[in-house]
């Protein structure tokens, strides 16, 4: 329901009678109808009351309230159903002033093919559904990843190729001359012999090492008594890598699946590190430094990751048998309740923990603290050359915001213009922009250089808190000129506009910075010409990426996407078929008939399109 006063100024001590005392989500709104802010809370008017008290609001809450033009309300049957539904609606609305986790479905697992005659183990980003098998993980990075790839190699032998190359193989490969796999692929191994590494190899992941070094003595026993020495100092080898990894792993205790989750606050900043803990042993961490928009105290932070990090981004998330947190979370029953909810898993939520549990919290801690100090000393560093910027150019206020624009192209095809944005702590990647140059003649670098000028402030004064301290031109005198002619059609000739030219020599770091129509001379302030060449350089690195992933669509589209007949399913059967454009461009017509779905026909009408270009 919609409570809101739709005056100029909103009606709360009305809104607040009106307002149940039930559990329920609120979601705030500015005078536009654009959602501000989304909350949950056990008691709708107890929690809504406390954003119009008239003392104790910090600053950024103020700030917000200030923008407050009607709440709606949506009442639900529980708490928990309050926060499922509360993360739902930040996912999909992504309010301003609430904090905003990206999806980790890019997290790395190792994947075991089980449906496959031999199994092959491989690095896999994500779980899709279409692979049939055992994942394991999630790993913190890939190097985490590819480091017990590289031991499982060592020890197990399991083949680590995709399955066209494994079908493909006449003979075997160079991980069988290194002694790194057992050549199933040319059946050098028995089924049966592979079927046992493939057991240990699903033993060791998940966690049973020690149970899994008892049944490789007992086996390295069984055929010393045989007589079969070569097969026991096999066996023996593979005891020792894993007695070294255990040593190596000193927090292999149990078999417990967890998440340990670390905090520190400094400065006004927030860590959160994520300990990953799978079958007793630690796989590495990852550091979360979400933005809080309001300000509030621990437990309000750790109640807004928890829900975003384990309710928000449920699609991705491999939840574990427990979450170890390093305080005391009030709704730490209505968390579990969710998540069971929301995953179809019972996970234990404790804070409270002994023995191995405290060393893995003490753990998370630290990192959380290292990150942050990392994080705060990187931002120091880029506010000390913001600052220098600032002095550089004379400008009474230091510069909280800086946009870059460059342009791309390849002999006037498919031109790009970036335009990236910098804050006083670094890079703000989430407000990149990339315009596709439409209506300029090609290669007209200035045309382009106006096109994306217009297209980014056209509306900017509808929008006066993006206005930049800054705007880099990544061009000598000309491109200058242009950006001075399109701030002046807009009004917006008070931004102060910086040319950076390509020096006599075109040297990197011999740059020719031109500013108010004159040159200015950067000696004595390097950390500034550092910065504008570090702003200068990504400007160019997001242009290039763009105009190449724009040049190859419209090139692959040229080749493959314009043949009659074939349409998204078989043009993929081709790719996959011939690892990619070429390598179906150079195939016959012999070659290209045994694709699946393509018909003799087909294959000599797909062989004339591609030849006939």
């Amino acid at each position: 329901m919609d409570t809101g006063d739709h005056s100029e100024r909103f009606d709360y001590k009305t809104f607040l009678e009106q307002a149940p005392n039930r559990p329920g989500v609120y979601d705030m709104r500015n005078e536009q109808g654009e959602t501000l802010y989304i909350g949950k809370a056990k008691n709708l008017k107890n929690r809504l009351s406390s954003y119009f008290r008239p003392t104790g609001l910090t600053t950024k809450t103020m700030a917000l309230v200030s923008k407050i033009h009607s709440i709606n309300l949506t009442i639900t049957r529980s708490e928990t159903e309050a926060l499922i539904l509360e993360q739902n609606l930040i996912k999909d609305r992504r309010p301003k002033y609430n904090i905003l986790l990206k999806d980790d479905k890019s997290y790395p697992y190792i994947y075991l093919s089980t449906e496959d005659e031999f199994p092959s183990v491989v690095y896999q980003r994500g779980k899709p559904k279409s692979k049939k098998g055992q994942f394991f993980g999630p790993y913190p990075s890939g190097w985490a990843v590819r480091d017990s790839l590289n031991l499982m190699q060592k020890v197990f032998k399991l083949r680590q190729c995709d399955n066209n190359y494994f079908r493909n193989r006449t003979r075997p490969c160079l991980q069988y001359q290194i002694n790194r796999c057992k050549a199933p692929c040319v059946n050098l191994v028995s089924k049966e012999e592979y079927e046992q590494d493939v057991a240990d190899t699903r033993q060791f992941l998940e966690g049973k090492s020690q149970q899994l070094i008892r049944t490789l003595i007992k086996r390295m026993e069984t055929e010393s008594e045989r007589l079969n020495f070569e097969q026991a100092a096999d066996i023996r080898d593979q005891i020792n890598h894993l007695r070294q990894v255990q040593e190596a792993q000193s927090a292999d205790k149990g078999a417990a699946n967890a998440d340990v989750v670390g905090v520190s606050e400094q400065s006004g900043s927030v860590c959160f590190d994520v300990l990953f803990v799978r079958g007793g042993r630690v796989l590495g961490h990852k550091s979360y430094f979400p933005d809080f928009k309001l300000e509030a105290d621990r437990n309000d932070y750790l109640a807004d990751f928890l829900g975003q990090f384990y309710i928000k981004l449920s699609d991705s998330r491999d939840y574990p048998a427990e979450i170890i947190i390093p305080i005391e979370y009030q709704e730490s029953a209505v968390l579990a309740e969710a998540i069971t909810e929301v995953s179809g898993k019972k996970v234990a939520i404790k804070h409270r923990v002994r023995g191995e549990r405290s060393e893995w919290l003490e753990l998370a801690n630290k990192n959380a603290d290292m990150s942050l100090e990392s994080q705060l000393a990187s931002k120091t560093h880029s506010l000390q050359r913001t600052e220098q910027l600032t002095s550089l150019l004379s400008l009474s206020e230091t510069i909280s915001r800086m946009e870059c624009f460059d342009i791309s192209h390849t002999f006037g095809e498919e031109t790009v213009a970036s335009c990236v944005v910098f804050g006083s702590a670094g890079p703000l990647k989430s407000e990149y922009r990339r315009f596709n140059v439409k209506g300029v003649t090609a290669g007209d670098d200035y045309g382009a250089m106006r096109f994306a000028l217009h297209k980014r402030y056209k509306n900017l004064k509808e929008n006066p808190e993006n206005t930049p301290g800054v705007i880099i031109v990544d061009g000598g005198k000309g491109q200058l000129g242009i950006a001075e002619e399109v701030m002046n059609e807009l009004s917006l000739q008070h931004i102060p506009l910086l040319g950076v030219a390509k020096g006599v020599s075109r040297k990197p770091g011999l740059e020719t910075l031109i500013y108010q129509g004159a040159e200015l001379h950067s000696k004595g302030n390097e950390a500034a010409l550092l910065l504008i060449q570090q702003i200068r350089d990504e400007a160019h690195r997001f242009a290039i990426t763009g105009h190449r992933q724009r040049r190859q669509k419209v090139r692959q589209k040229s080749t493959l996407e314009s043949i009659p007949g074939v349409g998204a399913k078989r043009r993929s059967a081709l790719l996959k078929f011939f690892g990619g454009r070429h390598g179906v461009i150079e195939a016959p017509v012999e070659e290209l008939a045994k694709v699946e779905g393509i018909s003799r026909k087909l294959a000599e009408q797909i062989y004339e399109h591609l030849h006939s270009n």
